[in-house]
């Protein structure tokens, strides 16, 4: 008894799909890890790119106390919440490190890896399998009012921070 086409198609779509996830999610995994161990090491290479940058140094610890354990949020199954957290971690340190060096005028070719990083990053959570993804439910229907409500409160926030902003410098 032979399977119809579509579903011997589709198979092959979800194991490619799989492969893919598992290519740039072991490249994004790995680079947490590697990362985090030069932060906690405090290598050369990343000591100078921070001062070029203008960041503090301890700043090295903090983050490679969290690239290891996003690393491994990213390989573990299960953990749906954990692992949404570890991808927007990711994706905030790729793109921190894009913006960084865009600011301090560093050329396109400093920006490619990070931004490659963080693209990647992405594409590993988009092509997670849905088991491995935090079930939302069934989204429900907004209403415009759902949306206006909170983007206004957001803009009262906005006017009412820049009418109390603080003078001088702080005290400690």
């Amino acid at each position: 008894m032979s399977q119809h086409p579509q579903t011997i198609e589709y198979r092959r779509y979800l194991e490619g799909r799989s492969v893919a996830y598992w290519a740039v999610t072991l490249v994004a995994a790995f680079e947490m890890v590697a990362g985090s161990m030069w932060d906690l090491l405090r290598i050369e290479y990343v000591r100078v790119v921070l001062t070029h940058l203008g960041y503090p140094h301890y700043l090295l610890f903090i983050l490679g106390v969290w690239k290891l354990p996003c690393a491994v949020v990213l390989l573990l199954p299960g953990f749906p919440r954990l692992k949404e957290w570890a991808y927007a971690g990711a994706f905030f340190n790729y793109s921190g490190a894009v913006a960084s060096h865009a600011l301090v005028g560093d050329r396109v070719r400093v920006l490619v890896w990070p931004l490659m990083f963080a693209i990647g990053t992405l594409a590993s959570w988009a092509l997670s399998p849905w088991a491995r993804r935090l079930a939302t439910g069934r989204e429900r229907d907004t209403r415009p009012i759902d949306w206006i409500v909170p983007i206004m409160l957001a803009i009262v926030m906005l006017v009412v921070s820049l009418l109390t902003l603080p003078t001088g410098f702080p005290t400690f």
